[in-house]
């Protein structure tokens, strides 16, 4: 039966290699994404083995707590391992649990990157992704001001979220866009033509949401597909993900050192030819 195999590293920007399988840091919070996590100390745990096991690229936000998620993360890796590579974000504002308005402003994003240099313990933030374009603010403000922190040393490197290509090369005027976090999954492909953009220009593409439970019909195709391979659903659509383009880094969030180990094992999942057809006929 044929099968595939695919490139498990993506280097990012050119220069930030790392694997494909990483994590994100959201659900380390409380309900909502909002205040601490109801285990600190297993939130603490989930960090340590997700190194462990080989994440070399955690996704945070400043937003998610707020600040909670970026300060566990500094206090179960600091001082972090030479190859680890932190992307964190700015752009929303929380007002309580499951709100957030958006706030692109320079003097807003001034405000969040500070926080999250020193929250992360960092001087540089390795990857700083504009959580939302805000339609009250001209993006040529928002994008002029990253490209002056990243002349002054504060990031590496500058991705965007939930974007459109028009966005993205708007983007490109002020400076090298090296990522791009949109909803994604086999099962909700609305922003295909931008993860085939990204892929044409060697742009990252970092799915959310990678399994969109709330498609039944695609759900039990997936639950076919697993049970074959006596896999969980949640491993068989990360799979999809990382064998549907090479750019996909995966960010799968957990709060859970078990749950973590089981997404951790989608990388060694062999779908075949046919699963992946049968998957690719989901309707999106």
């Amino acid at each position: 039966m044929s099968t595939i195999t695919f490139k498990k590293t993506f280097t990012i920007g050119h220069d930030l290699t790392v694997n494909r399988l990483g994590y994100g840091a959201m659900r380390i919070t409380g309900e909502g994404i909002w205040g601490p996590p109801k285990d600190k100390e297993e939130a603490i745990r989930v960090l340590k083995k997700a190194v462990e096991l080989g994440v070399n690229f955690i996704d945070t936000a400043d937003s998610y707590g707020p600040y909670v998620s970026e300060e566990l993360i500094a206090e179960a890796l600091y001082p972090y391992p030479e190859d680890l590579v932190i992307a964190t974000k700015g752009g929303l504002t929380r007002t309580g649990p499951n709100e957030w308005p958006i706030d692109s402003s320079p003097a807003h994003l001034k405000e969040a990157l500070d926080g999250s240099l020193k929250r992360l313990k960092v001087e540089r933030i390795d990857l700083y992704q504009l959580h939302r374009i805000d339609p009250k603010v001209p993006a040529g403000e928002t994008f002029a001001f990253l490209k002056k922190a990243q002349e002054d040393g504060l990031i590496k490197h500058i991705g965007l979220s939930e974007v459109h290509v028009e966005d993205i090369q708007l983007a490109q005027e002020f400076f090298n866009v090296v990522s791009v976090q949109n909803m994604y999954s086999v099962d909700n492909r609305k922003w295909e033509t931008e993860l085939r953009y990204c892929e044409d220009n060697d742009i990252a593409f970092i799915p959310w949401f990678p399994l969109n439970a709330g498609n039944v019909q695609g759900l039990e195709i997936i639950k076919k597909v697993a049970e074959r391979h006596n896999a969980t659903t949640h491993q068989v659509a990360l799979n999809w993900l990382l064998q549907h383009s090479p750019n996909i880094l995966l960010i799968p969030g957990t709060s859970s050192v078990a749950h973590l180990e089981d997404n951790m094992k989608a990388a060694d999942l062999v779908l075949t030819v046919a699963d992946m057809d049968e998957l690719d006929k989901i309707a999106g």
